[in-house]
């Protein structure tokens, strides 16, 4: 459960709006590749990841981001059971693919940076705080089977 103001929430949900979600997920997901090259081991199968621009104009990145931030677009619609929300992908992501957890929390700096990328003039410091904590929400939920 991620608590957040009113003036929060609307600030996120009114940004939110205006993201273009295959755009937003295919930067966070570059940067996360780019930014930590140790992530890549996840992602072999997607091809040339040999530098920065083969990895933001791969194919299979972009696609992968787009899901990647749908998820996360369906966490703002249950910022009140983000456990609840992320459980399957949390035992996917723990029992499967046995991804480091904090690689969730990496993930959500990446989309917070695209986030203040694109919307620039919308993402004030009020609103960055509200996305970090929407973001470490996300990523808690995402690390809960781990314990």
């Amino acid at each position: 459960m991620v608590h957040l103001t009113a003036a929060e929430k609307s600030a996120i949900l009114d940004l939110w709006g205006k993201v273009n979600v295959g755009e937003i997920g295919a930067e966070a997901l570059g940067r996360l590749l780019v930014v930590y090259p140790w992530t890549q081991r996840f992602f072999e199968k997607f091809g040339d990841l040999s530098s920065a621009s083969a990895i933001m104009s791969n194919a299979h990145v972009k696609s992968h981001g787009a899901k990647v931030l749908a998820s996360f677009s369906e966490g703002l619609k249950h910022l009140e059971d983000l456990k609840g929300t992320f459980a399957k992908l949390s035992e996917l992501h723990c029992d499967k693919l046995h991804v480091d957890p904090e690689n969730f929390r990496l993930l959500g700096n990446m989309i917070v940076i695209a986030l203040a990328h694109h919307h620039p003039s919308e993402f004030t410091p009020c609103t960055q705080a509200a996305f970090q904590k929407v973001t470490a929400g996300v990523a808690n939920a995402l690390a809960h089977k781990y314990h």
